[in-house]
């Protein structure tokens, strides 16, 4: 119950609900970016940032001189599964063990969306559903048809029910079993919707191993795009520890 009671904890303050709802409209911000929107000092914005970052609610990463600051809506996810799901219907989805620590420095600048959390699975299990397509059409919550593995140049298609292709992905780089970055091409949007990029980081730690998704290069009106990583990891989570992803209704 620590991590619950972390969570209530730090949503029971008017000005941490504030710097929430900041990073909400605009991911990624440094502690000056947000010391200016609250009426408070400097010291007194850090204290409340510990404590979002404590809950899980943020994730940081530095570059350069600079510590940015990134909602982790996956904490208020596992709280909805936990209290409200139950109530609206028979099951409850499967939770999301969560963890921030990660200032891991790469040579793409600072991402626009950062989403971090726990798998109960082996580094090598998680590994093979990140790259094999037969494992991601196993559990992408709306493809059942993957084309082409995660390899360093191979494309890769998820292809939706009615046929059309939703994403292409190109595999630029890949670090066994421990980083993967791709293109991301959002078929869905458009022909001509711009591509960005997007990078897998694994990091076992223990029984668990922690999966951290950074997207990078997003352009405006693409924000929407965090909903859709809550979606995956969920569903990817659940089919690594119960056999069973969680497919949207098509």
């Amino acid at each position: 119950m620590a991590l619950m009671d972390d969570l209530f904890k730090a949503l029971n303050d008017p000005a941490r609900r504030a710097l929430l709802d900041s990073l909400r409209q605009k991911d990624g911000q440094s502690l000056s970016d947000l010391e200016e929107q609250l009426d408070m000092t400097r010291f007194g914005v850090m204290k409340h940032l510990k404590v979002l970052e404590d809950a899980h609610l943020i994730v940081t990463r530095k570059q350069g001189r600079f510590k940015y600051h990134y909602l982790n809506a996956l904490p208020l996810q596992e709280m909805l599964d936990r209290w409200v799901a139950p109530f609206l219907r028979p099951q409850a989805q499967t939770l999301s063990d969560l963890k921030t620590q990660l200032e891991r420095a790469t040579d793409m600048g600072k991402p626009d969306f950062m989403m971090q959390t726990f798998i109960r699975c082996s580094q090598d299990a998680l590994w093979d559903a990140l790259t094999k397509a037969d494992q991601m059409a196993a559990y992408h919550f709306l493809c059942n048809e993957v084309h082409g593995d995660a390899r360093p140049g191979n494309v890769t298609e998820f292809i939706k029910p009615d046929g059309e292709a939703m994403l292409r992905q190109v595999t630029k780089e890949m670090d066994p079993k421990t980083r993967i970055a791709m293109t991301f091409e959002p078929m869905f949007m458009g022909p001509n919707a711009p591509a960005s990029h997007m990078v897998y980081l694994i990091e076992p730690q223990g029984e668990v191993c922690m999966l951290t998704i950074e997207h990078y290069d997003m352009a405006p009106g693409q924000e929407g795009f965090a909903e859709g990583w809550a979606r995956l990891a969920a569903s990817l989570k659940s089919y690594l520890e119960t056999g069973t992803a969680l497919k949207a209704a098509m």
